[in-house]
């Protein structure tokens, strides 16, 4: 009999879509991907030539639980210089991803019954960590009227004596949403009196537009720095999705024990994939790549906001961060019954696949990756549009 922390489990929607899509394009059908959430860009060449370095110098060995020397080191410094926190390298722990940066948190922190405040939309995965340390999901509930923004006006009425966690994520997946710098300062000061640690996903921070500026929580003051969880990858921003290497910066009490965490369970992240984490910090061609990589984010989001736009009876806010766009499909997904119904419709009917908006806690909404060309774009939401108008007469 399976335990009973595993029998709410469920796959990860956006992984599992992806897996559909692809095995309809290897059937040779033409299908347009909004799913998967991963850029399309290769991985720079230098960052590859770095990791067949590694594994030609013998770099095939088991590393430090908390990741090798090098790669802590050039993430203190980075955190220092473009974050504004100094981390000291024994208070940094190499993970394999973000994802698994975020699990060993919890594992380290959430006892049976604390509450964990989650913002919602949210990322498909934070939900399924936390019932899985037997801690329970307290959703903050954010409005579209108010461009998914979380404020700690709205957090007040959802803290009570068992509140453990806050999880932000900005900008956010699924909505692109950012929380500005003021605000997030009074989210802080919120969690600091009311003793809630803070779990900053910070994997989007490369990706900002209009103007808008990244920053960290924890560089906000050293009681905040306390206790805050800085967690990051390599996936997104250098587009390293498979590689797997992410990490998390927090007080060394803490760092200690979610590295001992990585000993008992997958004892280090990917050894040589590390020398390619760490050449993707110390290259001087990595700022120009990142850079070119949100301008093209940038310029697909505006094509896609102006085109979904134009489609009847469909409301959108424009994201200012990530590279998702979440349009509001609830009066077509009203028509058959579910925004998962709506999606199954849209890949049979109009060859074009998003995740249903329910999957990130919001019936009725469709998240769209724009990952993708400028020509896939036109073509898919052309291709949208079309299908959705095929539901006007049910």
């Amino acid at each position: 009999m399976l335990a009973r922390r595993v029998s709410h489990l469920k796959p990860a929607p956006t992984l599992a879509l992806t897996a559909k899509v692809n095995q309809l394009k290897a059937k040779g059908v033409d299908i347009v991907g909004f799913g998967a959430g991963e850029p399309d860009f290769d991985t720079p060449d230098f960052i590859k030539d770095a990791c067949e370095r590694a594994l030609k110098d013998g770099k095939t060995k088991y590393a430090p639980p908390a990741g090798i020397p090098q790669l802590r080191e050039a993430l203190a410094e980075k955190l220092l210089k473009e974050n504004g926190i100094k981390y000291s390298p024994s208070e940094i722990v190499v993970t394999a991803g973000a994802k698994m940066a975020l699990f060993l948190i919890m594992l380290a922190l959430l006892e049976e019954g604390d509450e964990v405040l989650l913002p919602s939309p949210y990322w498909v995965t934070y939900p399924e960590q936390i019932l899985l340390c037997g801690a329970r999901v307290v959703e903050v509930p954010l409005r579209e009227e108010e461009g998914f923004v979380i404020s700690a006006e709205m957090l007040k009425d959802y803290i009570t004596p068992r509140t453990k966690m806050l999880i932000l994520n900005s900008p956010s997946n699924p909505t692109g949403a950012v929380v500005s710098e003021e605000e997030q300062r009074k989210i802080a000061e919120l969690c600091l009196e009311n003793r809630v640690f803070i779990v900053s996903d910070e994997c989007y921070e490369a990706f900002l537009y209009d103007g808008e500026k990244f920053v960290s929580p924890a560089s906000f003051s050293k009681e905040i720095r306390e206790i805050t969880f800085t967690v990051n990858a390599f996936s997104k921003t250098y587009s390293m999705t498979g590689w797997r290497v992410g990490y998390v910066a927090c007080p060394e009490t803490y760092a200690k024990v979610i590295a001992d965490l990585n000993s008992q369970s997958i004892s280090n992240a990917t050894t040589f994939a590390q020398y390619g984490a760490l050449e993707a910090l110390i290259n001087p061609q990595s700022k120009e790549f990142v850079k070119n990589m949100r301008d093209a984010f940038e310029r697909r989001r505006d094509l896609a906001y102006h085109l979904l736009r134009e489609i009847p009876s469909v409301d959108v806010v424009k994201p200012k961060g990530a590279f998702y766009i979440f349009p509001n499909l609830t009066y077509y997904s009203q028509k058959l019954g579910s925004d998962l119904a709506l999606a199954e419709y849209l890949i049979e009917r109009g060859k074009v696949a998003g995740v249903p908006g329910s999957a990130f806690g919001a019936e009725g909404y469709l998240r769209l990756s724009y990952c993708v060309s400028e020509e896939t774009i036109r073509e898919g939401l052309k291709r949208l549009m079309e299908a959705l108008e095929g539901l006007e007469g049910c």
